[in-house]
């Protein structure tokens, strides 16, 4: 069945560093390490997505979801093993293609969106927040190291998504949006 872990704890970071999957060892603070985690937590947040799509309405988007886990966890597999690329420009056409179906059937913007209205929808914006991170830190990777761009474009597309899934989110629960109110000016 593969290589399976039976200890848990190995000892050998206890000095500030970590193996990657090539037997190369770096900094746990190394961009690539740090990179790593942001996706890593970037799947977490679309997992808990996933625990906060119970209304019916919304069901449907567990298909998109779920297949991005995978593919957060093929980014993260890409990030320990050096120049292994695993996510392609099918992969980014996919979430385009995703994108493209639901936002036709939103509402245009007039106004900027909080994170709120039901805990799906402020989940879906955390998800996005992180993806946002974890493009930050695969940008500052990418200026050390050589990396796969498509995965660079995965993560930006991933947040318009997520942005997009927010949306229909609501539209499908129902919920208004939180539009964002701007501090009133000072009367002269």
């Amino acid at each position: 069945m593969g290589y399976r872990l039976s200890k848990l704890y190995t000892r050998t970071g206890d000095k500030g560093d970590t193996g990657l999957a090539n037997g190369e060892r770096i900094a746990k603070n190394h961009p690539r390490v740090a990179a790593m985690g942001d996706v890593d937590e970037l799947n977490c947040q679309v997992g808990l997505l996933i625990t906060e799509l119970t209304d019916y309405r919304v069901h449907p988007l567990l298909a998109l979801l779920t297949p991005i886990q995978h593919r957060l966890f093929d980014l993260g597999g890409e990030l320990a093993v050096p120049g292994h690329d695993m996510i392609d420009a099918a992969d980014v056409a996919q979430l385009e293609q995703a994108i493209d179906e639901l936002n036709a059937d939103l509402e245009p913007l007039t106004n900027f969106i909080l994170p709120g209205g039901s805990k799906a929808i402020a989940q879906a914006h955390m998800a996005r927040s992180v993806c946002r991170r974890a493009e930050r830190q695969y940008i500052s990777l990418a200026q050390q190291v050589e990396v796969n761009q498509q995965a660079l474009i995965y993560l930006n597309r991933l947040s318009d998504l997520l942005f997009v899934l927010a949306r229909t989110i609501a539209r499908l629960e129902e919920t208004p949006e939180v539009l964002w109110a701007p501090k009133p000016k000072p009367a002269a």
